[in-house]
């Protein structure tokens, strides 16, 4: 009896083993994928102080070495066993915003600072997107609006593409998924016109991949 108590407990302890193994493994491949399409990691962590998982805000990542100014990522959405946010293109994705402000997280909590502006409404559409996610499939090309009474973000309006290319995925098919901030004219634009059309016309003013509404609308 107590030999077979003892292999279980012992085959149970190698499967967990083998589950953080696994789990480790995959979090290194997201990390270099990320890199590779972002350019290199900075290497300082903005950590939540309650865990995303457990009901709390999101760990963000930033990107300063990839296009002019600073991108912000996520890692709490794939995992080597699937995802929490997935969608016909990816079988999982992290989410990623940009803005054309350089980094500087002395800043990042400076309400009068132009990147802690740009960086609190990243971090706050952030952490609204990957709930969202987690209940609905969000694809490119498709569009966004907040209800005005949200505190916050009520009234603004998104636009998803994909960032990363999904004929070259990264590990378990995992891709990243863009969120740009655009006017609500924009907005109908592309529900009138079709998502592609718009990301088409933020790319020819060179306006893409950037949230920063500090310009003229496109449409």
């Amino acid at each position: 009896m107590f030999g077979n108590l003892f292999g279980r407990k012992k085959k149970k302890q190698q499967e967990e083993e083998e589950q953080e193994r696994l789990a480790e493994e995959f979090d290194k491949k997201k990390s270099e994928y990320m890199e590779y399409v972002l350019g290199k990691e900075h290497d300082m962590v903005m950590h939540a102080i309650f865990p995303y998982a457990l009901g709390g805000g999101l760990d963000l990542y930033y990107y300063p070495n990839g296009v002019a100014g600073t991108g912000i990522g996520t890692k709490e959405l794939a995992f080597h066993d699937g995802g929490l946010a997935a969608n016909k293109m990816f079988d999982s994705f992290e989410w990623v915003m940009f803005t054309r402000h350089e980094l500087d997280l002395d800043a990042a909590k400076d309400d009068d600072h132009p990147f802690g502006v740009a960086h609190s409404n990243m971090n706050t559409i952030l952490n609204m997107i990957c709930r969202y996610s987690e209940e609905a499939a969000l694809s490119p090309n498709e569009t966004c609006e907040f209800p005005e009474e949200m505190e916050n973000v009520g009234g603004k309006c998104l636009i998803f593409d994909a960032y990363s290319n999904p004929k070259e995925p990264g590990p378990g098919a995992m891709g990243l998924m863009l969120i740009i901030e655009i006017f609500r004219s924009e907005m109908e634009y592309a529900r009138e016109h079709g998502g592609s059309e718009l990301i088409g016309k933020l790319k020819e003013a060179g306006h893409y991949p950037y949230s920063d509404l500090d310009r003229d609308p496109v449409a």
